[in-house]
């Protein structure tokens, strides 16, 4: 579909904004505009969400302009982070500005196109707001659409949804909260009547066509356009090795000789985004920087710190204020940051797709060339690090490997869905089936479900616990009285964490969080970082950190648990690889270890033009 296809307010913004349509753009708009589901992989900075959302905004502008757009919510976005909702929400808003000063100067009118978020960061007096004027865009999480869901009057905002987009649909399959994000496309299907028209969006997907499967569900009356212009663009890689020799372990010689080598590269750009792969390590790299940098042009990034830290970060890194940034995966997907030069990744990411992702934060334009560098800590990561760059240069990608019918999301989904609306039994196996990870659930599993949630357990004085009604002789199901309470307050697929709040005194001031562990281990009087700041703890109470500012004193670094990435199949079979073809290189006859090393080193060279 060309760009002169669109309403000319539209297509002047794009040509004066953009330039020319890149070619997954083209594709995508012809695909949506046919009102076909569909799934769209590019590489990161080629425009996708503009792929998604413009056809949208054009219907959209027209409706306005011809006094025929009612006040509901008729696009629904959804993004694994909350702060990529926000992120989405914002970029949002400049189009609709310049679109309607557009068609004002052209002399059409005033279009009136709104959008909102809802996520947990939303205030409560912004829901409120949204449920009495519903927005034309919504834009949203997994966890947040469960509860949408869930609830009456939101449930019933959604019924005018007509376009559902699934961003970063990578980041959420392989674990629980595809699951349950499957589970709530299909409650969102059931309540539109069957008319939403899905899409996703990602940069790694592989398998492509399982994703699509995914995306629209199960079902022979289901199928996807699939735009896939590739995740292979030129890359600018190099891996960067220190003077002394890596071993088993990292010395502290070593990790001197990377900081400079990072400040090295920090001076050379404009700026740097630094990834680690836990929030420990980017607290350590983060002070160490700053000590070489400036404490004003370094901070870290992490999900432990706050909403305020995250933002005041990610501001000062789009304004040019910060020459460094270190993050955690909590950058990896596509919040805007601005331009950046330079990646540098300390340690191996686990995983290809997480390398690229990364990678492809600098850049971040269609005419960009992303720049990285790959910094091996130790000896095995330096065979690692070596597998990664050649399974990149082989246009290699992860397996996603999606869950199998989890009972513990589907018996969630199953409460909530009947505390909203009294359901017939066959009609919500029927539902529940044509979610692609409950595609080959058997109805005896299913029965057993319900079974359970509508018997409850034995105790002393009974049962309790039933949170369903089971008319068996109807063949129907309801919740009981305490049902929605107990969906909406004990819903999702993440993991609780065992958490403190670090509150800063006298101002009362949310700072982020520790673990439990180092919170309890600590005392009165123990310094320690948190967001490129030392904090001094006054007392350690039920669930909260009391802190002072420690005015730069020399801290500890506080610790959390369970953050390490697992290497992937893919990686672990390229790093067998380029053991067994070392080992081979080695046993061959007259072959001296420094040869095997020339060979080596030639396996990861510095990469261009990777297509």
């Amino acid at each position: 579909m060309p760009l002169s296809a669109f309403h000319p307010a539209v297509a002047r913004w794009f040509g004066e904004h953009l330039g020319q349509p890149t070619a997954a753009q083209l594709q995508g708009w012809e695909a949506i505009r046919r009102g076909r589901h569909t799934l769209i992989s590019a590489p990161t900075g080629s425009g996708k969400t503009l792929a998604a959302f413009l056809i949208e905004l054009d219907l959209l502008l027209r409706e306005s302009l011809a006094g025929t757009l009612p006040q509901e919510t008729r696009v629904l976005y959804v993004s694994p982070l909350k702060a990529l909702s926000a992120d989405i929400h914002r970029n949002l808003a400049e189009p609709r500005r310049e679109i309607r000063r557009l068609a004002e100067e052209i002399g059409l009118g005033t279009p009136r196109i709104t959008a909102a978020v809802r996520s947990g960061d939303t205030p409560a007096s912004e829901r409120a707001a949204m449920l009495r004027t519903p927005p034309h865009i919504l834009v949203t999480t997994p966890e947040s659409l469960y509860l949408l869901l869930t609830a009456g009057r939101s449930r019933d905002m959604l019924r005018t949804v007509r376009t559902v987009i699934v961003d970063e649909i990578h980041a959420v399959l392989e674990s629980r909260r595809g699951a349950h994000l499957a589970l709530s496309l299909e409650r969102l299907e059931h309540i539109t009547g069957g008319s939403l028209q899905r899409i996703g969006l990602s940069a790694t997907m592989e398998p492509i066509a399982e994703v699509a499967e995914w995306l629209v569900g199960a079902g022979v009356r289901r199928s996807a356009v699939i735009i896939n212009a590739g995740y292979h663009r030129s890359l600018d890689l190099a891996l960067e090795l220190p003077p002394s020799p890596l071993e088993a372990v990292m010395s502290a010689e070593v990790w001197e000789e990377i900081y400079a080598r990072l400040t090295e590269l920090i001076e050379g750009h404009r700026t740097t985004l630094v990834f680690v792969n836990t929030r420990r390590m980017a607290e350590r790299v983060a002070r160490h920087l700053a000590e070489r940098v400036g404490e004003e042009a370094v901070t870290a990034h992490h999900g432990s710190l706050s909403k305020e830290s995250r933002l005041d970060a990610e501001e000062r890194l789009k304004a040019g204020k910060l020459r460094a940034l270190v993050a955690t995966a909590s950058l990896e997907l596509g919040i805007d940051i601005g331009h950046v030069d330079l990646v540098c990744q300390l340690g191996t990411p686990r995983r290809i797709s997480t390398f690229l992702q990364r990678v492809g934060r600098s850049g971040h334009t269609v005419q960009g060339t992303p720049k990285g560098r790959l910094f091996p800590l130790t000896r095995d990561e330096l065979v690692e690090s070596t597998a990664l760059l050649r399974s990149v240069a082989a246009g290699k990608l992860d397996r996603i490997r999606m869950r199998e019918a989890p009972l513990d999301v589907l018996s969630q989904q199953l409460v909530a869905e009947t505390a909203s609306e009294e359901r017939q039994v066959d009609e919500l196996f029927d539902l529940v089936r044509r979610a692609h990870p409950y595609r080959r659930l058997e109805r005896a599993r299913f029965d057993d479900v319900v079974t359970m949630l509508s018997g409850g357990f034995d105790t002393r004085r009974g049962r309790r616990g039933a949170l369903l009604h089971h008319d068996t002789v109807q063949g129907r199901l309801r919740g009981r009285r305490a049902a929605r309470l107990v969906a909406i307050t004990s819903g999702g697929a993440i993991p609780d964490n065992a958490d403190y709040r670090v509150v800063l005194e006298p101002e009362d001031s949310f700072i982020g969080t520790v673990n439990e562990d180092f919170a309890v281990e600590s005392i009165a009087g123990d310094i320690f970082q948190l967001g490129n700041l030392s904090w001094r703890i006054l007392r350690v109470q039920q669930g909260v950190v009391r802190v002072e500012d420690a005015r730069g004193q020399p801290p500890t670094i506080p610790f959390w648990l369970g953050e390490a990435p697992a290497r992937s199949a893919e990686l672990s079979a390229a790093v067998a690889e380029v053991r067994n073809a070392v080992d081979a290189e080695l046993g061959s006859e007259g072959c001296h270890p420094e040869e095997a090393l020339r060979w080596s080193s030639g396996q990861a060279p510095r990469l261009r033009d990777l297509a």
